[in-house]
């Protein structure tokens, strides 16, 4: 564990800010350049506790190399950071190149989010913002995973999970929330995949998630159709007819508390959003969530809207996780003009989150 002039990081809980393990995500890629953007906001640095997990030397490189191409918006200097040196062997540092995912870069990302989650796991940590990692480079290291969240979920121990995406429009400040039924696996496999029991898993999370998350408790839920105008009566698909209608009106009866629309047409399912999203006046009573039934049936409208502001949240783990909702850019890592926008909110979200939790777990102080 690395120390610095913040003290040492054994005794994190000296405040009660939310304890936010940050990691570096793939340290080839945008992560370093958005986390030293976003760390010099002193609202983030005085509101909450936050730990960079990864390297600092390699944070100290990105920090000098980007201060050298000049016009930059300012940068947090690593050196007034809470840092966790995470180890790595020196040929696998000697290998990360700034722009190229490999096996050297998926080594350390993945090195860095097991430390997280371990410390997290451990109590040291309140909830981790996690920075955005190759899927390819994590292969190439011989980890075989879909994904941050399904890493998350095993180390957790848990087979109850979820991606949630959140936004809050900065035109009308409504919040957007949709999570994927199904997430990293092929098209084809999406129909046999979807079954009741993964809906209702699914459903069950989400329903938590408003209510001790977001303070929701009789909410209204927008759900989609599978196939285009949801089926048409049968002529489009048939899986609406034989399994997800009938599956939905079984949920409207065991949640009556709850508002369930549905199955709405895919491609009309966002338009309300996208008109709540922007302030159109003639929106009517958006939902407070959207569940979508496969990858880019919900991410290709959540990324039109709000790209830059959108904010991974995993439910269903033992602790907060967020975020960005973006991916490595190798294309334009170390250029400066990364935008931190998606990471500064996933810092935000994981602490409001983490406030809620700690607010739900506090005594009563009406009890005795």
């Amino acid at each position: 564990m690395y120390q610095n002039n913040q003290g040492n990081l054994v005794n994190f809980r000296q405040d009660n800010r939310p304890r936010l393990a940050l990691t570096l995500g793939d340290p080839a890629g945008i992560g370093p350049e958005v986390i030293l953007k976003a760390l010099v906001e002193p609202e983030i640095r005085k509101k909450y506790n936050v730990t960079v997990v990864g390297n600092c030397d390699l944070l100290a490189q990105t920090y000098y190399k980007l201060n050298l191409t000049g016009n930059l918006p300012p940068l947090a200097n690593p050196e007034e950071l809470s840092v966790c040196d995470v180890p790595l062997d020196g040929e696998i540092k000697a290998e990360i190149i700034p722009g190229i995912g490999n096996a050297a870069s998926g080594a350390a990302s993945f090195a860095y989010m097991e430390y997280a989650i371990a410390q997290t796991l451990a109590g040291k940590f309140d909830g981790i913002v996690t920075g955005p990692i190759a899927k390819s480079a994590w292969k190439a290291a011989g980890y075989n995973y879909p994904g941050q969240t399904e890493l998350l979920a095993e180390k957790s121990g848990v087979d109850r999970f979820g991606m949630l995406f959140v936004a809050r429009s900065p035109h009308t400040n409504w919040t957007l929330r949709a999570i994927l039924a199904t997430t990293h696996i092929p098209l084809r496999q999406v129909a046999d995949t979807l079954t009741p029991q993964l809906l209702t898993q699914k459903l069950d999370l989400l329903v938590e998630c408003l209510e001790k998350d977001f303070g929701i408790y009789r909410g209204r839920i927008a759900i989609a159709g599978l196939n285009p105008h949801s089926g048409e009566l049968g002529q489009l698909g048939h899986e609406e007819q034989d399994w997800l209608i009938p599956w939905l009106e079984q949920e409207r009866q065991n949640r009556p508390q709850l508002q369930l629309d549905g199955p709405i047409p895919p491609d009309t399912m966002w338009v309300k959003p996208g008109q709540a999203w922007y302030g159109n006046s003639l929106v009517q009573n958006p939902a407070d969530a959207y569940l979508a039934l496969y990858h880019d049936q919900g991410l290709i409208p959540v990324k039109l809207m709000a790209f830059d502001r959108a904010v991974n949240t995993s439910i269903g783990l033992p602790f907060v996780r967020t975020s960005p909702d973006h991916g490595t850019a190798f294309d334009i890592a170390g250029k400066g003009i990364a935008d931190a926008t998606s990471m500064k909110a996933a810092i935000h979200l994981a602490a409001e989150l983490v406030n809620q939790k700690l607010a739900s777990c506090s005594p009563s102080p009406n009890l005795p």
